[in-house]
């Protein structure tokens, strides 16, 4: 087998074109379907693991880390801390016009992160907008007035915007 030496010629990276249309209808589950529910009523609620102790959101009906059933439920904060981020310089389907953030937030009393569109920042300059979330900023949660039990009936705001 032949070996590769610094010296050889890099290797573009491969493009595959691709297209996905289809429908689906989601089953929630029970942890799943009271995590809606409850953000739908305006509250983020996740769920305790009874074995290491932590605040699993969104909610799930097993610990991922102990693979033992969650039993109680608890409300997390509305604010946090910004773990990690992407900002969208393509257009979706389905998601806002570009440039958007999407990133990772541990709420005050939660273990886990929780995805979410991050608002409230200036996304003329990119390079300056992540920049200033690399810092890793306070954020809040911000609720919809308008809510239907799903992930997009929040979003989470910078703190100090």
């Amino acid at each position: 087998m032949a070996e590769l030496t610094a010296d050889q010629e890099p290797v573009p990276p491969l493009t595959i074109a691709g297209h996905w249309d289809f429908r689906y209808q989601y089953f929630a589950g029970d942890a799943a379907s009271r995590f809606f529910h409850e953000l739908g009523n305006g509250r983020i609620m996740g769920t305790l693991c009874p074995q290491c102790q932590r605040v699993l959101v969104p909610a799930r009906g097993f610990c991922d880390a102990c693979y033992v059933s969650t039993t109680d439920w608890r409300q997390v904060g509305d604010r946090g801390r910004l773990e990690t981020f992407t900002i969208l310089a393509s257009r979706f389907p389905g998601l806002p016009d570009p440039p958007v953030v999407i990133g990772y937030v541990t709420l005050a009393g939660a273990s886990t992160a929780l995805l979410n569109f991050v608002l409230g920042l200036d996304l003329t300059d990119v390079e300056a907008a992540a920049t200033r979330l690399l810092a890793q900023p306070a954020v809040e949660v911000r609720f919809r007035d308008q809510r239907e039990g799903r992930i997009t009936d929040f979003f989470f705001q910078l703190a100090d915007a």
